[in-house]
């Protein structure tokens, strides 16, 4: 096993003293073609080119002498040290860290990060990574081959941003580019990069702030989930519900608890009415696509999300027509459109649906359509009473079938 494993952050500075005299004694250096390159690496020691982490550990592992690995900016943020510190390699590391590819990236930008998301896109994790990109005002994407900022611009289609592109960060190649996400797709770009994603309105202000990647930004005093519906500009109707579509705050709980929308996927919320469950959604952190035929319904939606500092993206269309040029979902709220827009959803295979229904036939028809087309599906009777305290008389009661549904390759 090799006697020490020094891991060595580069950023494109001189090397420390520290990391000078690792690499002098090395007798084995680790690192990608410019690393090896470096005229600090031992002409003696043996080379090994970083591709496959575990394969690179496995050969450390078996070296008698001192190991040295080189990885662009701090190894120990998203980078080689978990993976050489995993069990079933039994190194142990010391580790001389560089400035972040991130950090260097807001940097050239001249920006606060604080309040920034940070994601890294592979091949697999793409679509999660835009999703992000969609929730959020400010997002660091750490790209790689086949995830880059021609990727991400093609899949926030419809979604204005503006992408600050820092290509070889630390080299003599470096270069930083601004373009919005329409033009992104229409170039090029050198590997390795970082993306900074920005838009969707103002900066948060940083007054107050004292969480890394947190801007909260919901009005004063708004605390709690399944608020009434007078939380919500233009939330109240005439009939005393929030969307026309006959929902409480009870059912919507319940509807978003059956879903968990949480930071990464995208959701769908057909029939918006108010806004209410979108801007949940959104504030637990999900993407969301608010789709709704009522202009009307599409401009309460805008102004809640407004109202509560949310990104959300609002789609005028009736269902299912206009689901067919919507991206993949992870899951949907379906508040009306019957048993074709339920069809239509179970299409795009989601991970889950929630529904409702007002009569017992409708929510069979609706629970065969789910089940029909591949899902398991569970059906709830929800009853709740809203009582005036000062008299302890009824003063709204609400009576629904709440239909979920779990894809039947996920059921247990």
């Amino acid at each position: 096993m090799a006697d020490r494993v020094t891991v060595i952050g580069w950023d494109g500075s001189p090397l420390t003293g520290a990391a000078t005299a690792a690499l002098s004694a090395a007798t084995l250096v680790a690192g990608a073609a410019h690393h090896l390159a470096l005229p600090e690496v031992p002409a003696h020691a043996e080379r090994i080119r970083l591709g496959s982490i575990d394969l690179a550990a496995r050969r450390i592992a078996g070296h008698r002498g001192s190991a040295v690995v080189l990885a662009d900016g701090d190894p120990g943020f998203f980078g080689v040290v978990r993976n050489l510190r995993a069990p079933e390699h039994g190194l142990e590391v010391e580790v001389v860290p560089a400035v972040s590819s991130v950090a260097t990236a807001f940097a050239r930008a001249g920006m606060p990060w604080e309040d920034a998301q940070i994601v890294v896109a592979h091949p697999r994790t793409l679509r999660r990574a835009v999703n992000v990109c969609r929730a959020h005002h400010k997002v660091a994407v750490l790209t790689s081959p086949g995830a880059g900022p021609a990727e991400l611009a093609l899949l926030l289609e419809g979604v204005h941003r503006t992408f600050v592109i820092c290509e070889e960060l630390g080299t003599a190649r470096e270069q930083v580019s601004v373009v919005t996400s329409e033009n992104a797709a229409d170039h090029v770009w050198r590997d390795p990069n970082v993306v900074i994603v920005i838009g969707g309105g103002p900066e948060p202000q940083a007054t107050g702030a004292w969480i890394a990647g947190r801007h909260p930004a919901y009005p004063r005093g708004v605390r709690g989930w399944a608020l009434p519906s007078e939380a919500y500009p233009g939330g109240a109707t005439d009939a005393g519900d929030e969307s026309g579509e006959g929902e409480s705050p009870g059912l919507r709980a319940a509807q978003l608890a059956r879903l968990g929308p949480r930071t990464g996927d995208l959701l769908w919320d057909i029939g918006s009415g108010s806004g209410a469950l979108a801007v949940e959604a959104a504030r637990f952190g999900a993407a969301v696509l608010a789709v709704d035929s009522d202009p009307a319904a599409c401009a309460r939606t805008a102004a809640a999300a407004r109202s509560f500092g949310v990104q959300l993206q609002v789609v005028e269309g009736r269902a299912p027509h206009v689901l067919e040029r919507l991206p993949e979902p992870d899951v949907v709220r379906i508040g009306g459109g019957g048993v074709p827009v339920v069809t239509a959803v179970t299409e795009r295979r989601p991970e889950r649906i929630v529904t409702h229904a007002s009569t017992r036939d409708e929510a069979e028809a609706l629970g065969a359509a789910l089940a029909g087309n591949g899902y398991t599906v569970r059906c709830s009777l929800l009853q709740s009473v809203e009582l005036d305290t000062a008299a302890w008389s009824e003063r709204e009661r609400s009576v629904v079938f709440l239909l979920s549904a779990l894809r039947s390759d996920l059921a247990p």
